[in-house]
């Protein structure tokens, strides 16, 4: 009986560590080089394609049954992503969240069950207002995660930063998050209010959220 119980080979990943003690802490986590820069690079490309095919459509708020087009709330553009049909850059970022979940649900016990992704474009000029990523009636998303997929030289004064919003000694705190390419930020769904501001340069990324049942 005994033997049930031995731990099996299991090799610390020191990225997800900090991703862990960070969401732990401050319930949010900031990561350099998740993905290398030539993978960010293909990333961006393929969004870029998919873009020039006419594929993305405007986003709207609210789940994806009750869906409503409200440009004063946000005015980016999305496409989702389908992890079945993913091609060969698609399937380098999704076997990096595969791993990344797999880790969380080993260590955590999370209870992460699904996910879902899509690409955003934030054309110059949009936002998308103070929000957070639950509903009233799908309390599913666990986690909030961003990749960012700009050009090289991104600089602050593009604007489009990601403001999260927390509650400290009675008074509201503001972490400003600029996207510079292959930056990538995770947070709780369900506790952190955000936004993004208006965009100066046109704004890449990829955006998703991890599941419970």
């Amino acid at each position: 009986m005994s033997h049930l119980f031995e731990a099996i080979d299991f090799e610390e990943n020191p990225i997800y560590e900090q991703i862990i003690a960070d969401i732990g802490k401050q319930q949010y986590s900031i990561v350099e080089g998740f993905f290398a820069q030539e993978e960010v690079h293909l990333l961006r490309q393929m969004l870029q394609q998919r873009h020039e095919e006419d594929a993305f459509k405007k986003a709207a708020i609210g789940n994806r049954v009750n869906e409503l087009i409200v440009k004063s709330i946000r005015g980016d553009l999305i496409l989702w992503m389908d992890e079945t049909n993913a091609n060969s850059t698609e399937k380098l970022f999704f076997n990096k969240v595969n791993d990344l979940i797999a880790y969380l649900n080993r260590t955590c016990f999370l209870g992460i069950l699904s996910k879902e992704f899509h690409y955003a474009i934030y054309p110059e000029g949009t936002f998308y207002k103070r929000h957070i990523d639950t509903f009233q009636n799908d309390d599913r998303r666990k986690l909030s995660f961003v990749c960012y997929l700009n050009e090289d030289g991104w600089l602050p004064e593009n604007g489009g930063e990601l403001v999260l919003y927390f509650d400290e000694n009675r008074r509201e705190v503001e972490k400003v998050i600029y996207p510079f390419p292959g930056r990538i930020v995770i947070f709780e769904s369900q506790i952190i209010e955000h936004e993004v501001r208006p965009v100066k340069t046109e704004r890449l990324s990829i955006t998703g959220w991890l599941k419970t049942r």
